[in-house]
């Protein structure tokens, strides 16, 4: 599957806005949108009026590549969002916070999307109990996510076991340090994200 492979601070540079999609250093003084807030490119620097369309495109975009989806999967996750009960908005919202690799993240065990992303990949993680490598599945109610036995030995996540001691897991998932896994307790709600989304601008654009 066709990803990205380029520098992703220009994807943070060409939305205007701190996707953190590096981790910490997206909150060290060597994040480029910090050093270097204008777009990418020649003619990044100059002045351009956005009209409705380009904002609804903006928001759409930089959604996408904060939770690392490209065109098509994002575009299905808003077809599936729009034909459950409640906001089209949130539904979305909900449905990509859902993602395996995103639990991941909001676990703390990981510093990026990306970084869990390939966590998973590299099958890392049970679900329930069961070996998985696929981070586009969708967690729920019940499900228990945890570090394999045979991984949790290696450097990286015993590193990992000490980095979350300082943070905070969101309230749906009920997280054991010590085990190195969680338990989904609820479905995320719209308040649980806190990054600033403005979802009715997706749905703008797709409603055109």
């Amino acid at each position: 599957m066709a990803r990205y492979t380029g520098p992703v601070c220009k994807l943070c540079r060409r939305e205007g806005k701190k996707l953190y999609l590096k981790g910490d250093r997206c909150t060290s003084g060597k994040c480029a949108i910090d050093r270097r807030s204008t777009a990418p490119g020649q003619h990044g620097a100059t002045r351009k009026k956005t009209g409705e369309y380009g904002l609804q495109l903006r928001e759409k975009q930089a959604t996408r590549r904060y939770y690392g989806v490209l065109e098509k999967q994002f575009k299905n996750y808003y077809e599936e969002a729009a034909r459950k009960e409640g906001m089209t908005g949130e539904n979305l919202l909900v449905l990509l916070e859902r993602r395996l690799d995103n639990t991941v993240y909001r676990m703390g065990m990981a510093e990026s999307h990306k970084e869990a992303r390939q966590l998973v990949l590299h099958a890392h993680f049970t679900l329930n109990g069961k070996k998985v490598n696929i981070p586009s599945l969708l967690v729920k109610p019940g499900d228990v996510i945890a570090v394999k036995e045979s991984s949790r030995s290696g450097a990286k996540f015993k590193a990992i076991a000490e980095s979350l001691e300082t943070k905070t897991a969101p309230k749906w998932l009920d997280v054991d340090k010590s085990a190195l896994s969680a338990k989904v307790t609820a479905f995320p709600a719209r308040e649980d994200i806190d990054f600033d989304f403005n979802e009715q601008l997706i749905v703008e654009l797709y409603s055109k």
